[in-house]
């Protein structure tokens, strides 16, 4: 059996921006909130929050809107970025907490990225992990990512009601024994994007077709917390936040030329596939207190890959940035 390293947390729920959600709770000091990525958990930050706690912080992971056991509203519309934020907001409101540090990954660093800039006054810092903070699209996303990657492009595939939400739910212990791997060679990745028909596979194909190159990154106990979980709630509320990546962009207008004026940090992976660590140098143009990290032989789920070194950077930079009293 695995030890479990959220024995000491606390799970409850709480009310905000008009959900139930439930959050892992652990640690007094400055408040830090844990943002997880799709198709993820607040589990997913199981070794980062004993340490972060450990170390004088606050520490709080939600399952996020869609997610786990926190709420799933059937409307799309109420999973744009307003109503993710939003979400965060009212955690805060709900606990009685003026700001807190932002730490998301994959999608959650979307997230965390757009705090500093739609709720300025509820953010102290913002630290991104894989995911870098991007500038305003010239565009709406969907059309630059069909025209970059056509039809099978997995955003692009999500936009259609319905469709990759029940392909996935017919096997979620499959879905993440293919998609939570450890890292190989970019070029075995590259050579498994493309399909028998030369064309780019989508992830449909790709967690129902042979098996993925390299070692599952899940005991069997992590295994089958993700795949119950995601059994109960389904793929729907989490793929919606793709469904909404047009919306967020006709909605933040105000967001051309935008700089993140709070202290910042971007941990990159070396062997990421898709968000590579050369996409964060452009951060420097509008992100002007950042800090910026890379950890070897580390692909996608950084956290779960290599919590060590991550625990590392990440009290490195908050006790120094944001230091616990008595420190």
């Amino acid at each position: 059996m695995t030890t479990d390293p959220l024995a000491r947390a606390k799970r409850h729920d709480v009310r905000t921006n008009g959900i139930r959600m439930s959050v892992l709770e652990q640690g007094d000091g400055p408040a830090v909130v844990l943002c997880h990525g799709f198709p993820e958990l607040a589990y997913s930050w199981r070794h980062q929050v004993p340490a972060l706690a450990d170390a004088g912080f606050r520490v709080l992971a939600p399952d996020q809107r869609g997610y786990g056991d926190t709420d799933a509203p059937a409307d799309v519309a109420a999973y744009d970025i307003h109503h993710l934020t939003g979400d965060l907001v009212g955690l805060l409101d709900a606990l009685g907490i003026e700001k807190a540090v932002f730490v998301g990954h994959d999608w959650g660093g979307i997230v965390a990225w757009s705090m500093p800039l739609l709720h300025p006054k509820r953010t102290a810092g913002v630290a991104g992990v894989n995911m870098p903070a991007f500038p305003r699209a010239p565009a709406p996303p969907v059309s630059i990512f069909r025209a970059m990657f056509g039809e099978r492009y997995y955003v692009v595939h999500f936009q259609q009601p319905g469709v990759a939400d029940a392909e996935l739910a017919r096997d979620p212990r499959r879905v993440f024994t293919q998609l939570m791997r450890r890292p190989v060679p970019l070029e075995q990745l590259a050579a498994r994007a493309i399909g028998p028909d030369g064309k780019m596979r989508s992830l449909v194909d790709a967690v129902f077709g042979d098996d993925a190159p390299g070692e599952p990154l899940l005991d069997a106990d992590e295994l089958e917390t993700y795949a119950r979980a995601f059994e109960k709630s389904g793929f729907t509320g989490p793929i919606n936040w793709y469904r909404n990546l047009d919306r967020n962009w006709e909605t933040t207008p105000q967001l051309a030329g935008a700089r993140i004026e709070v202290p910042s940090l971007m941990v990159a992976a070396d062997l990421d596939p898709v968000l590579r660590p050369e996409m964060a140098a452009q951060m420097a143009s509008f992100v002007p207190d950042l800090e910026t990290v890379l950890i070897s032989d580390c692909g996608h789920w950084t956290q779960q890959e290599k919590p060590a070194e991550l625990n590392r950077v990440l009290i490195d930079w908050l006790s120094r940035r944001f230091p616990p009293r008595g420190a």
